[in-house]
């Protein structure tokens, strides 16, 4: 069945750099803002953008991922004609392997991406929070009759040197193209979203796989490949919230600007709904005693103290005479009685004892950080773990 565009979701991540949060899973399926997953926001956007096949790339610890998916009916991605597909590194009649890469990743799945026979492909990642309309982007591809459109924004000048790095002539057609330069001489930085004119792409990522000094990478093989052979390579820019949510710091800042609607990540907007599987849970419940400010909490979660911005997930529980400020709680965590949390990222399931003291605020120290717990991390009634410190499941300290 012949679609003009088709979308490929690379979410095999194992998302290292949020350390003992992933353990478990794959970045994508990591819970963000009390209702979503990370990946509900790539898929929103497909659905919004008018794209109803859907390949999503799984790799590293697939299992939550793949459940979340299912049939992809929660982002109405389970239509008879295309729908959500979930395609793991398979083994063929001539062998497999894990994927390589962006670009093998791809390459592996060529097969499927045929059957569908698209004029374009769009290619996304399961990182990162933002709303985008896809739709926008492959319109802006077909008037600069690109064989690639890279998706850009500009960046801090000191945060630079993290991205692919672009430089534009007048009709913002990309001239340069550098994979995190260590001196960058633009600050108009790749998101990571590419739309790809199928016949181009399929020519360049067969031709890729069989270099043997490939990196197998979209932006250090493929993109300059393409710029080096003088295809046409357009810009399309980008000016709304977006932010790669690949650090425990950028997670937690992401969850605080969506308690902040003025940071430009508005998830109360009705016009581009993020879509997520509904949590099977009863109402939240507050008791007499608490009281909730400037915060966000899904079904199931039972606050009988104090929460000031904070973004508690589905089942979180906070006893009599706790507080919970600046933190984000993910699903099923529970604070007894007394305990105080500031500034932590608590992964799924944690216990906090009576009295604990988790976290700290910013006093100014160049060694004060966020305060992480691994899920099912449990922590014994009056322990205090300082700012900056990592636990793991078995309440230990690890380095970050």
């Amino acid at each position: 069945m012949k679609k003009e565009c088709i979308a490929m979701l690379l979410a095999g991540g194992q998302g290292s750099r949020l350390y003992v949060l992933t353990g478990e899973m794959a970045k994508p399926a990591v819970p963000f803002g009390g209702k979503y997953r990370i990946i509900d926001f790539p898929l929103s956007n497909c659905t919004n953008s008018g794209i109803d096949t859907v390949g999503v790339l799984t790799q590293y610890r697939p299992l939550e991922l793949n459940s979340y998916i299912g049939s992809g009916q929660p982002w109405d991605l389970d239509g008879s004609s295309g729908g959500v597909h979930i395609l793991p590194p398979y083994q063929g009649a001539k062998g497999g392997s894990w994927y390589k890469g962006t670009a093998n990743a791809i390459y592996q799945n060529i097969g499927f991406i045929d059957m569908y026979d698209p004029e374009y492909v769009v290619i996304l990642s399961g990182d990162h929070i933002y709303k985008m309309d896809y739709s926008d982007m492959v319109k802006r591809h077909k008037e600069a009759q690109a064989a690639c459109t890279i998706s850009v924004m500009e960046v801090p000048w000191s945060e630079a040197s993290r991205f692919g790095i672009m430089a534009v002539d007048g009709d913002d057609m990309i001239t340069e193209f550098a994979e995190k330069p260590k001196e960058p001489k633009s600050n108009l930085a790749s998101m990571g979203i590419y739309v790809f004119s199928w016949q181009a792409l399929r020519q360049y990522l067969t031709d890729d796989e069989a270099d043997p000094k490939s990196e197998n990478d979209f932006g250090k093989n493929i993109i300059p490949n393409m710029l080096n052979d003088g295809q046409r390579m357009a810009a399309y820019r980008f000016e709304g919230y977006w932010k790669d949510v690949g650090t425990l710091d950028s997670l937690w800042d992401a969850n605080m600007d969506m308690l902040s609607p003025e940071s430009g990540l508005d998830l109360r907007d009705e016009s581009w709904p993020i879509y997520a599987r509904s949590v099977n849970a009863p109402p939240a419940f507050l008791g007499m005693d608490s009281k909730v400010s400037h915060s966000a909490f899904n079904r199931g979660c039972t606050v009988e103290g104090v929460v000031e911005n904070a973004v508690l997930s589905s089942n979180v529980s906070i006893g009599k005479g706790a507080k919970v400020s600046y933190s984000v709680l993910l699903p099923g965590t529970v604070v007894k009685a007394g305990a105080v949390v500031e500034y932590a990222i608590l992964g799924e399931n944690c216990v906090i004892g009576e009295n604990c003291h988790i976290g700290g605020e910013p006093g100014g120290s160049e060694k004060w950080g966020l305060t992480v717990l691994a899920p099912n991390c449990q922590v014994a009634d009056g322990r205090e773990v300082p700012a900056g410190i990592m636990l793991d499941r078995n309440a230990e300290e690890v380095s970050k």
